[in-house]
């Protein structure tokens, strides 16, 4: 793995901003650099400094006048549904059995699998997300593709296979012991290889049984290290299912709490229509909500209310939740989270927009020293970002006069086009992609 010094404008957060004057929560290097040695950072600096460390014989990446941040981070979406973002006119409960449950039949096909997993990868990658949480389907043979892709392009993932027995289509439920069987066999063959860490993951109350829910609980038990990942309170006809299927639970977020799923580790999707008494459950487990505006926007499901969340002390995070979600871009979400909030009377702002999608998000995972932002140590994780990349964002930089200002127009009005570079684990992968389309090897080894 070549060594490198990565030259650009360095910003980097240490801890939650306060305001968007906090200039204590974040490193900035107007000339700075990141030295990358064998997949990690080694340090990081001012460009004339950290020169000198690496000493004459090193690799430049030069990207100024570009910001070098870390990769960004995406908490929750679902690979199964690549091909069915943007499916018209359906709130929650009828949007998934119209398209989602149709379009993860196909996922039975290794075939399939592998292509749109490759495919997903990519996508991240050129929206500058190098870490994502997600879902599989049923189907272990999309466990299988989703984590050999990233094994691939040795991407850190978190994912698993949907556990679900009733409420589907036949051919995308399993039963309490199958859906504990092929879970514990995933785990066994993917978890902590390489980068992969592997999500627990009962769908949502109205796909579980009580016996598969107590067959999640044994799996959480045995598997303390995993994570778990389930969905809560996005839609009122879904809470009211799900609160009549388990008629003896206190609400929705006591279906979760009576099967031992709830922990530091939980990524409960959505979480908008909650009590106060739900969300200090949450705020007492440790367990995370996961703020998916566009998705929340685009089924038309509410709004996420983060100042209750801080407020009561609960833990929370942001993620494009495709393809309920409408884009592959944090930059494109956070933008979407703003009008959230902002509808709401809360503030979100740029500093705190970027913070959550790179250290907010791997505090919410407990990965902060591997991920999410650039010191010693952590995985060379890296996103190259053009606040000036499109035509009417030159146009504005040319009277932005502060670093919160640039970055406020790369959340308003950003997107993949502002990506001009992803490092993972050290490697180019805009560019390593470029010379693998140039190479017949490259070429034939892709088609192959």
């Amino acid at each position: 793995m070549t060594d490198v010094l990565i030259r650009g404008r360095v910003l980097t957060f240490v801890r939650e901003p306060e305001g968007i004057d906090d200039t204590r929560a974040y490193r900035y290097y107007e000339d700075g650099a990141v030295l990358v040695a064998n997949g990690k950072v080694a340090n990081v600096g001012t460009y004339a400094d950290l020169a000198k460390q690496a000493g004459s014989g090193i690799s430049i990446a030069d990207h100024r006048p570009n910001l070098v941040l870390p990769g960004l981070i995406d908490a929750h979406l679902h690979f199964p549904q690549t091909q069915a973002i943007a499916s018209y006119g359906a709130q929650l409960l009828e949007w998934l059995n119209t398209y989602i449950f149709v379009e993860e039949q196909k996922f039975k096909e290794r075939e399939h699998a592998a292509f749109i997993a490759g495919r997903f990868m990519d996508e991240l990658l050129s929206n500058g997300t190098t870490t994502a949480v997600a879902y599989c389907s049923v189907h272990p043979e999309s466990v299988d593709a989703f984590f050999t892709a990233a094994e691939a392009r040795d991407m850190l993932m978190v994912g698993g296979k949907v556990m679900m027995d009733r409420n589907a289509p036949e051919t995308l439920r399993d039963t309490p012991k199958k859906g504990y069987d092929e879970t514990k066999q995933m785990i066994g063959k993917w978890h902590g290889r390489g980068r992969a860490h592997y999500a627990i993951s009962p769908r949502f109350a109205i796909t579980s049984t009580p016996e598969q829910m107590e067959m999640s609980r044994a799996l959480v038990a045995e598997h303390p290290d995993c994570y778990v990942q389930t969905h809560l309170s996005e839609n009122k006809d879904e809470i009211a299912f799900a609160t009549s299927l388990y008629p003896e639970a206190k609400d929705y977020t006591d279906i979760y709490a009576r099967y031992g799923l709830l922990g530091r580790k939980t990524l409960l999707g959505h979480c908008i229509h909650m009590s106060d008494r739900e969300i200090s459950v949450l705020a007492e487990t440790g367990a995370v909500g996961v703020f998916c505006p566009t998705s929340n926007l685009f089924l038309g499901s509410g709004l996420f209310d983060r100042d209750r969340f801080d407020k009561l002390g609960a833990r929370h995070s942001v993620a494009t939740d495709v393809g309920a979600g409408t884009s592959f871009s944090m930059l494109e979400t956070m933008d979407e989270a703003y009008k959230v909030l902002h509808l709401q009377g809360q503030r979100l702002s740029p500093l705190h927009s970027f913070y959550m999608m790179t250290l907010g998000n791997a505090r919410a995972l407990d990965l902060e020293h591997r991920i999410g932002s650039l010191h010693a140590g952590a995985d060379a994780d890296i996103v190259i970002l053009d606040s000036r990349a499109k035509p009417a964002m030159e146009l504005r930089m040319q009277v932005a006069s502060s670093l919160a200002e640039e970055l406020f127009v790369l959340q308003t009005m950003g997107d993949d086009r502002c990506v001009a570079e992803v490092y993972v684990a050290g490697r180019p992968m805009k560019q390593g992609r470029r010379e693998q389309a140039k190479s017949p090897v490259g070429r034939a080894a892709e088609l192959a």
